[in-house]
């Protein structure tokens, strides 16, 4: 092949845009936007708390939120986590019958009232771990479905790792004190975050008020559920070290906010608490969805592919938590960074969405390419190959 000749003639490919400018979107925010004042979060009576936005992450509020604290039956979050990642496996089924051991049977604490050496079926052990918070229908599933409840322990400490929880180690499934068994209140709300998100439909068990299993009605302890009914969960804990503790979550209005109280005094005061935590988020924040995701925000240029223009967005919905009425000020702006060569395979990192409010940063998100870009033919490369030189 005469490559002078070639490239004598991709030149002029080179005035028709080869040295065009990296794509770049910028939404400017909405005139007149004031946000509500914001007071400070509320004292409340408890050792540390953390009030989160469920869609965002965003901590909106918090006291010794990273600090180590006994989460008690609060660990069953985890648990019910495993148990329900099980279920979804198939390695569960909810009409299984369980054998109960003498470990299971002889457990501490509030129990689902199951015997040893009977079969029960996991759908009410797992209603006995999530309404009755009951310490021998959790030990049950964990050895169904890990052999020993220490097998199983050392699952929930993997699962910590891959959940991002950075202050937690469990050294049983269902809360009992140990100098080695912690975890933040941080961690929970993460922890209550991936439990809704991942398992949505199974989360429904956790606003059940009561439920009856051989003639013996069993109580939800969380009592926010007959107080808020915005509140759909999540889960008390009560040694006498850990005190009482609850991580609850409620929806208004399309937001949901998950409010984690450890180391109060009473029964009451976890419960004030959580609602004066719950009710001071959704009073003077809002999250607003900015972005659907798989949208297309830009559509940069390809070099060497057999298409001209690839799509680009989230990969999936953004949403901002910002003080609220401050929603109309927000600014976003969609960038692509570098030169985008073939071949890409569908969701690779493209850019960056920015998203700002009054010129400060309150979110960065990846753009990714929302199908993939071929690499094309050899005239196709090498008449690229000529663009990029003057690029």
């Amino acid at each position: 092949m005469n490559y002078s000749r070639l490239i004598a003639f991709c030149l002029p490919l080179v005035a028709a845009g080869a040295l065009a400018q990296v794509p770049t979107l910028v939404t400017p925010p909405a005139p007149g936007s004031a946000a509500m004042p914001i007071p400070a979060a509320p004292s409340v009576p408890t050792n540390g708390y953390v009030l989160m936005d469920y869609d965002t992450g965003r901590v909106l509020a918090e006291q010794r939120g990273e600090e180590r604290m006994e989460p008690a039956s609060i660990t069953k979050l985890m648990t019910s986590y495993i148990v329900f990642n099980a279920i979804r496996e198939k390695r569960l089924r909810l009409d299984e019958d369980v054998v109960i051991s003498e470990h299971a049977w002889r457990s501490e604490g509030s129990r689902t009232f199951v015997q040893v050496g009977t079969r029960v079926p996991a759908d009410v052990l797992i209603k006995g771990m999530t309404v009755q918070s009951g310490n021998d229908a959790t030990i049950a599933l964990a050895e169904r479905l890990a052999g020993t409840e220490p097998a199983f322990v050392e699952m929930m400490n993997q699962y910590a790792v891959r959940l991002g929880l950075k202050n937690t180690h469990f050294d049983n499934a269902w809360g009992g004190p140990s100098p080695t068994h912690y975890s933040s209140a941080r961690d929970l709300a993460l922890l209550g975050q991936a439990l809704i998100r991942d398992f949505p439909e199974d989360y429904k068990l956790y606003s059940m008020r009561e439920f009856v299993w051989n003639g013996i009605k069993q109580q939800n302890r969380n009592g926010l559920l007959g107080r808020d009914p915005t509140v759909d969960g999540i889960k008390t804990g009560h040694t006498d070290s850990a005190k009482y503790c609850l991580v609850s979550s409620a929806k208004r209005n399309g937001m949901r906010l998950i409010a984690v109280v450890l180391g109060s005094n009473t029964v009451k005061d976890r419960e004030d608490a959580s609602a004066a935590l719950l009710n001071y988020g959704f009073t003077f924040y809002e999250t607003v969805k900015l972005q659907a995701g798989k949208t297309m925000l830009l559509k940069p240029r390809v070099y060497k592919s057999a298409e001209e223009f690839v799509p680009v967005g989230t990969a999936r919905d953004v949403y901002v938590t910002v003080a609220r009425g401050q929603s109309g000020a927000l600014q976003k702006t969609a960038e692509v960074k570098g030169t985008l060569i073939a071949p890409i395979a569908a969701n690779s990192v493209a850019g960056t969405l920015t998203v700002r409010s009054g010129g400060v940063v309150v979110s960065t998100i990846p753009l990714v390419t929302l199908s993939a870009a071929t690499e094309g033919g050899v005239f196709q490369r090498l008449s690229d190959t000529v663009r990029l030189w003057f690029r």
